[in-house]
């Protein structure tokens, strides 16, 4: 699930098949809500009142921005109300092809700047559409937001890799201090309306409240779960959707984090054998071995010695973005070299420091909120322990740092509601899913299964790719077949078995001297 941004790092997460989970604490699957469980009694929400937009990038699109209010409790109407921001983008065409709502993933994206994303559609098909972002509740400019700790990412952390029993009981201290810390917060009654039903339920009261019958809806990595429980509780509300970057919807949230640790591997060490594939830009090694070599003799030397506050655990972080996707790889790959041979923490600190802003939680504590209550967690820090060691051996890269980014949720302080059994049975469109095949975040595996539970959906493979929600990232193949879809709503015709049904080239991993500033930073889907 990922999290973008035209303004600096964002966020972003996923699943992929790791060995089966085992114990008495792992989670088992979850009936699909009934359909009285989910209605909710009318509500009609005032009118938006679309003014001038306060964030300049969004002024410069041609955005107007608002307010929705929705109940804080879809079920009780007449109880308290939440504000979510929202903004739109037009259509420029003389007569409109429909409606576009999107979110970016996460859980915890500010989805707002999202309006823009006609602007990347070829051929100017997103033009003649009117395109709607959201800031879901709880985070971004919605009210009331959400935090616990405004310090917790702050610097001077234990390494994750728990290699003595005083690490462990560090991060177990502190992982079920930030959650009993949400329970105390300000915000704390959004706690049990953060789940993806109640997002959904949002959308569908912005539907409504804009006065159209039908809607699309683009979502990237998280975003795709969203479009999923959308689709599934309400496919008359829909008439085209596009999923970027699939979330399995039966491994939603523990196996999930679990499947991610083994994917992210794969890619890291991608990323390290392109760095030694370039040692005179990168001074890092000639080989794949040797830069992982230099790798863990840093990661040793942090854990004695900090650098300007840079520890083992800052620098897991720092480097994530690699994974995430290929366009990152010269600008994580400096940043490393200068830490390594300079010993200049300044690129390291930046990297860090933008995927975990300083003060500022909000977007975690919404991931947390969410995920911890989609789907049931293990409460046996025994099960937790198992696992992440079983997965640790063939994946140290990304285990221990996911687990303790997660194990708030195993004392997370309000309750987790049935997973929804997703299906797309109910739809009477065609649906277009997108994935790279070595996408880490969120792996092929997880379109696959969308594709098998959506009858009428077919998947584009960007074959080859290490790339996460890497639709409209200028493969022209890909987004041509976006483009496509929107116009006419067709997709590429469905082959037999269990594949994609269109093959394209990956994003291009490009020359090592032409660094970009990542747009994606850790953890999130």
């Amino acid at each position: 699930m990922t999290r973008r941004t035209t303004a600096g790092l964002v966020a972003a997460i996923g699943t992929a098949l790791v060995s089966t989970l085992t114990g008495a604490g792992a989670p088992t699957a979850h009936a699909q809500p009934t359909a009285a469980a989910v209605a909710a009694p009318a509500y009609v929400a005032p009118p938006i009142e679309w003014t001038r937009c306060a964030d300049s990038y969004l002024r410069q699109q041609g955005a107007r921005c608002g307010m929705l209010i929705v109940p804080l409790d879809h079920s009780d109407p007449e109880g308290p109300t939440v504000k979510l921001a929202v903004s739109r983008i037009r259509h420029t065409t003389a007569t409109a092809s429909g409606v576009m709502f999107t979110n970016p993933g996460g859980p915890g994206g500010s989805g707002r700047w999202m309006a823009t994303l006609g602007a990347s559609v070829p051929h100017g098909v997103g033009g003649s559409f009117d395109w709607y972002g959201m800031d879901p509740r709880g985070v971004g400019d919605s009210l009331p937001r959400l935090t616990c700790d405004r310090g917790y990412f702050d610097w001077d952390r234990p390494a994750y890799v728990p290699s003595s029993a005083t690490i462990m009981r560090q991060w177990r201290a502190r992982t079920e201090a930030y959650a009993a810390a949400c329970g105390r917060a300000g915000a704390r009654r959004l706690l049990p309306h953060l789940r993806t039903v109640d997002t959904v339920a949002d959308f569908e009261t912005l539907r409504e409240a804009i006065g159209a019958e039908t809607v699309g809806f683009y979502g990237g990595s998280y975003g795709t779960y969203i479009a999923q429980v959308y689709a599934t509780l309400h496919p008359a509300s829909l008439d085209r959707v596009v999923m970027d970057g699939v979330i399995d919807p039966t491994r939603v949230f523990y196996r999930a984090n679990l499947d991610q640790d083994r994917a992210f591997q794969g890619d890291m060490d991608a990323f390290f054998g392109w760095l030694g594939q370039h040692p005179r830009q990168f001074h890092l090694g000639s080989s794949k071995a040797a830069v992982k070599a230099a790798y863990r003799q840093l990661q040793d030397r942090l854990a004695d010695h900090p650098v300007d506050r840079v520890g083992p655990s800052e620098l897991t972080d720092a480097l994530l973005p690699a994974g995430y996707g290929v366009r990152n790889w010269p600008f994580v790959g400096q940043q490393l070299s200068r830490l390594v041979v300079d010993n200049d923490p300044a690129g390291i600190r930046y990297l860090y420091r933008s995927g975990n802003p300083a003060s500022q939680d909000t977007g975690y504590a919404v991931y947390l909120a969410t995920e911890c209550t989609d789907a049931p967690w293990p409460s046996a820090w025994s099960t937790w322990r198992e696992d992440n060691d079983r997965v640790h051996r063939k994946a140290p890269y990304l285990t221990w740092a996911n687990a303790w980014y997660n194990a708030p949720c195993r004392t997370w302080p309000a309750p987790a509601g049935p997973r929804v059994a997703v299906n797309g049975n109910g739809l009477g469109f065609a649906v277009l899913l997108i994935n790279e095949t070595l996408d880490a975040a969120t792996p092929i595996s997880g379109a696959l299964e969308v594709r098998r539970r959506f009858p009428t959906a077919s998947l584009v493979e960007g074959v080859g790719g290490r790339s996460h929600a890497a639709g409209l990232s200028g493969v022209a193949c890909v987004d041509n077949a976006i483009a496509r879809y929107l116009r006419s709503g067709t997709v590429p015709t469905r082959r037999t078995g269990n594949r994609s049904d269109l093959e394209c080239g990956p994003v291009p991993v490009p020359a090592p001297r032409s660094p970009v500033r990542p747009r994606l930073s850790p953890w999130q889907l």
